[in-house]
Parts: structure tokens; C-alpha cells; sequence
């Protein structure tokens, strides 16, 4: 266990830290999983400016690489274009 004040701190702000991106990260999975599970082309462009932000949010928090993060966004785009 840590001894000092300052990695206490340390401990407790990776753990709020480690929650908050795992929120986010869930929401993110949840929120392609309905957009892909979408049947009406209307609904899904409208839906996918949405989801395409809390993407770029992940990759720019560092909670997913930027590479996966556009490989997701075009998986998508082109989901709903040809949908």
C-alpha cells in the first residue's frame, strides 16, 4: 500500500479517472451497437453525427487509438449510406 499523501491522491484520482472512461467508453459501444441495429435510413444519419462525436471524444481522451477510432467512423458512414 502507498505511504505517501501524494500517491494516495494518486490512487484515487486513477480510480475516479478509470470509471469515468469506462462510462464513456460503454455508452460509445452501446450507442454503435443501436445505430448499427438501426432498419430506417432516416433515423441512422440522424443518429450518426452523434455517435461519430463520442468516437472522436474517445480518441481524443486517449480511451480508444485514433486508429480505430477512424476505422470505426468509416465502418459506419458507410453503413448508413448503403443502408
Amino acid at each position: 500500500m502507498a505511504n505517501h499523501k501524494s500517491a494516495l491522491k494518486r490512487i484515487r484520482s486513477n480510480n475516479t479517472k478509470r470509471l469515468r472512461n469506462k462510462l464513456q467508453h460503454k455508452s460509445t459501444r452501446n450507442a454503435i451497437r443501436d445505430l448499427r441495429a438501426e432498419t430506417d435510413k432516416k433515423a441512422a444519419q440522424k443518429r450518426l453525427p452523434s455517435v461519430l462525436s463520442m468516437i472522436d471524444k474517445l480518441a481524443k481522451n486517449n480511451i480508444i487509438h485514433q486508429n480505430k477510432a477512424g476505422n470505426l467512423k468509416s465502418k459506419l458512414t458507410k453503413l448508413v449510406a448503403t443502408a
